[in-house]
């Protein structure tokens, strides 16, 4: 199972990426919760989880980041 591509984080709208960074959170809980009730199959869904998480995470603060660069040339 290959790693996600940023570029597939890239094309979400302002609002997917908001929605989808909570459900990559919630899926990242529940997979410390069957860990730590050694209930854990796949171990290595902790690493894609993680992985498109700080995609997620990237491409919102390089929005934030242009956002407030604009901000300021408008100034």
């Amino acid at each position: 199972m290959p790693l996600p591509k940023i570029s597939e984080a890239r094309e979400l709208s302002d609002e997917k990426l908001a929605e989808e960074i909570i459900a990559v959170k919630k899926e990242l809980f529940q997979l410390r919760l069957q860990k730590a009730t050694r209930q854990l199959e796949k171990p290595h869904l902790f690493r894609h989880a993680r992985h498109r998480l700080a995609q997620l995470l990237t491409v919102e603060s390089e929005r934030k980041r242009a956002a407030n660069q604009a901000a300021k040339e408008q100034e």
